[in-house]
């Protein structure tokens, strides 16, 4: 099962237990893959990679809602966004720790033959491609030129 599909039946059971923050993230998450398929230049068809990288666009702009709102004294904005962010994160791979992340770059960089910071558009090339989805890009961005600068 596809995860559009996935979303549409999950979509029914949250209206069936009448669970408000579950259905409006998913909605939202309808909506965004619907797009997606009927986008100019679309297929009309939506892979499970292309759902994963707008899951993970979703879960960034809820972050950074809350983040605003935390600021502007609003916690109960902030509250809202993070229960649909932590909604939406469940319909993406386990995120990669710190000491995954280290290990899946270390690999990439004796892959590619990386030796210092000139190849860091090789390996995020890269690394991009394969840790789409399990790490956020800042994090494999920060972790490549750290590595790449020792």
């Amino acid at each position: 099962m596809s995860l559009f599909d996935t979303v549409s039946n999950d979509i029914k059971a949250a209206m069936l237990a009448k669970d408000r923050v579950k259905l409006e993230a998913l909605r939202g998450v309808k909506k965004e893959f619907i797009e997606a398929k009927t986008a100019k230049g679309g297929s009309g068809e939506l892979s499970d990679e292309a759902a994963l990288k707008i899951l993970a666009k979703m879960v960034k702009q809820r972050r950074e809602s809350a983040a605003i709102y935390v600021e502007q004294n609003r916690p109960e904005l902030a509250e809202g966004e993070l229960a649909e962010a932590a909604v939406i994160e469940a319909y993406m791979p386990k995120q990669l720790t710190d000491e995954e992340l280290t290990a899946e770059v270390q690999a990439i960089l004796a892959e590619v033959g990386a030796t210092g910071p000139q190849d860091m558009g090789k390996v995020m090339g890269v690394a991009s491609k394969r840790l789409a989805g399990r790490a956020d890009g800042r994090a494999i961005s920060t972790k490549v030129k750290e590595l790449l600068n020792q």
